[in-house]
């Protein structure tokens, strides 16, 4: 399997998670704005892979596989050390936590059945919506926020970051009901199916 440079881009998606964490944790006044540098690099190697890939015809089975595992293991792993160590929150911990359980629980749901979908030639039934699309605008954000954590001039950044990762969480929701309504006639027929076996 040759090596293009989309598989090297989302490659090294996965080998600055371990990055992040050893900066988050680091006790340099320095490190938030080294995680959002790592954390928004790993953003825009994710379009740039995409672009890349398309542009030059590099398409290819392993890299539509890899290309999104990468993104949500970066998103997971921002998430849970934002959980275990946050910032100082306007709403209880509680409400954080279940905002980030709800993002990275949604992930794995729809991931799971994409690839179910796709295994039965339906994949385009779930294919990226537009609220999938704002998700994740929102969610990158709120993250990037989150981890700089220090105000610009009167900006509240950490409050502005939670907020919208409770949009995210939201939009989540919605973007999960968008995938599920459109893929539940082939689960109906594929449950029915075996039920008449």
């Amino acid at each position: 399997m040759p090596m293009t440079a989309p598989m090297i881009l989302a490659l090294l998606r996965i080998v600055l998670i371990p990055v992040l964490v050893v900066f988050f944790y680091l006790p340099f006044t320095w490190t938030h704005v080294a995680c959002v540098v790592i954390f928004v690099s790993a953003a825009v190697t994710d379009w740039l892979d995409g672009y890349i890939a398309r542009k030059m015809g590099l398409l290819t089975s392993f890299g539509a596989f890899l290309d999104p595992v990468a993104d949500k293991l970066m998103v997971a792993t921002a998430l849970v050390l934002l959980v275990q160590k946050p910032p100082e929150l306007f709403f209880h911990p509680v409400v954080f936590t279940l905002a980030a359980a709800v993002i990275i629980g949604r992930e794995i749901a729809i991931s799971a059945l994409r690839e179910w979908m796709s295994e039965i030639g339906e994949r385009a039934r779930v294919a990226v919506s537009w609220v999938g699309k704002l998700k994740t605008i929102f969610q990158m954000t709120a993250i990037s926020f989150l981890l700089y954590q220090e105000d610009i001039w009167l900006l509240p950044i950490a409050l502005l970051g939670e907020l919208l990762l409770y949009l995210a969480a939201i939009l989540t929701l919605w973007s999960m009901w968008v995938y599920l309504h459109s893929a539940w006639p082939i689960m109906r027929a594929q449950s029915e199916e075996k039920g008449g076996d």
